[in-house]
């Protein structure tokens, strides 16, 4: 095959990021399986591949995936007709490609979320539920799921296989949930959705920080479930801590694409809009009634976004906050962001405490807990201290955006590393 063009490589790149879900969840109706709907999507775009850089690319590209892929299915089954009765299906097999189905009475129209609550049924354990939906409704790689959920690669596939492996097995009904069944597998969804947004918020790994083709993705997801359960709080909860975290997405990084710490963003560039929305959100979603995980971290976000700098910020707000988001979520994480939130109100010496008393064993493979031990030590002025907990964080980080930035702090407190003289020294 010829040499793949830069307009198909675009364009495939950007139909993988907004498209993939779309194909795959139109082809699992055709398919019948998880496992086949994604070998035929797969194959859609490698057939891209070459029939792109024959023909050009076409005006529509995810429809076409979408169609290659679902014929693909369809092709697979009429070889396979023989079998097709021993085969464990989630939904009826259709002998044709259908049109979009608008007969069923159906509380989910987007294609997507039907898939996300499909993978997000009972049956499964709630990390499968939300390693397979990050898996096949985002796209997002083994690794990338690994690093949201601080495991291994080799750990997070055999989770995969093992939720799709399930499904099949248990012969999970890839159809609308409705009534009850929407509330039993809400709380798993919010968190994918929360890991989608979160994953392009500030991205696992690859060479730019920002995702926004899955901020945005997430957004949208969250906002067409609200329109369908507009009296959940925390689902209002989530969509703003979504707004306000994206009120502040071009100002995270300059124009280079470097990373651009919090106290260093221009706040007077900050999307207001987005400000007054999400703060509209964190109002009707407390008067909901006690508050929840996602309602409690938008909270949090409604703060920064108010304040006019890092020192001007209620911290003493923002640590009540976590205090509250520890008692409805006790997870490390929350109990990090909690300890930098006192590092800024009583002091880095108060912060480094609070470092010490996490589970240090629960956040081995995070990379924000020795980064941030670094940034306490180092507003201590205990420089050899911060540059030894920069270079832990060297060795966990994936993103090189964060690569770049932490290089730059280390280089900054002019520490010679373990091999090197120290500066008086060197030539």
């Amino acid at each position: 095959m010829a040499p793949v063009s830069d307009e198909v490589a675009r364009a495939l790149a950007e139909a993988h990021r907004r498209e993939w879900a779309r194909v795959l969840a139109a082809t699992v109706r055709v398919a019948g399986g998880l496992d086949l709907a994604e070998e035929c999507t797969q194959d859609a775009y490698l057939r891209a591949l070459e029939t792109w850089q024959r023909d050009g690319v076409p005006p529509n590209p995810g429809a076409w995936l979408t169609t290659t892929a679902r014929h693909r299915a369809v092709d697979h089954h009429r070889r396979a007709a023989a079998l097709r009765g021993k085969l464990p299906l989630l939904v009826e097999l259709e002998a044709d490609v259908p049109a979009p189905c608008h007969g069923v009475a159906e509380e989910i129209a987007d294609d997507r979320l039907r898939l996300v609550f499909t993978c997000c049924h009972p049956a499964l354990a709630r990390e499968a539920q939300v390693a397979l939906t990050l898996r096949l409704v985002c796209g997002l790689t083994t690794q990338e799921i690994a690093h949201a959920f601080l495991v291994s690669e080799a750990t997070m596939a055999a989770r995969v296989t093992r939720a799709k492996k399930k499904i099949a097995g248990a012969r999970i009904p890839y159809r609308v949930p409705v009534g009850h069944e929407l509330a039993e597998r809400l709380d798993a969804v919010l968190t994918v959705l929360h890991l989608v947004f979160t994953s392009g918020h500030t991205a696992p790994t690859g060479e730019a920080l920002l995702r926004p083709d899955l901020t945005a993705r997430a957004m949208e997801l969250t906002r067409t479930l609200l329109d369908l359960m507009p009296d959940e709080g925390e689902l209002r909860g989530l969509l703003a801590l979504m707004v306000l975290s994206g009120a502040r997405a071009s100002t995270r990084v300059d124009e280079t694409g470097a990373l651009v710490p919090l106290e260093d963003q221009d706040r007077s560039t900050w999307d207001r809009g987005r400000i007054a929305e999400g703060g509209l959100l964190v109002r009707d979603a407390l008067r909901a009634g006690r508050p929840r995980r996602f309602v409690l971290q938008a909270a949090i976000a409604a703060l920064h976004a108010g304040a006019a700098s890092v020192a001007q910020t209620d911290w003493r707000g923002v640590v009540t906050l976590y205090d509250l988001l520890l008692l409805a979520w006790p997870s490390p994480v929350v109990g990090l962001n909690r300890a930098i939130a006192v590092g800024f109100r009583d002091g880095p010496t108060a912060g480094l405490r609070s470092l010490n008393d996490l589970d240090e064993i629960a956040l081995s493979r995070y990379h924000y807990l020795p980064a941030a031990r670094a940034d306490l030590l180092r507003r201590l002025g205990r420089r050899a201290e911060a540059a030894a907990a920069y270079r832990a964080a060297l060795e966990l980080v994936d993103n090189e955006r964060e690569r770049a930035f932490l290089e730059l702090r280390l280089a900054a407190l002019d520490v010679p590393g373990p091999s090197e003289p120290p500066p008086s020294e060197r030539p």
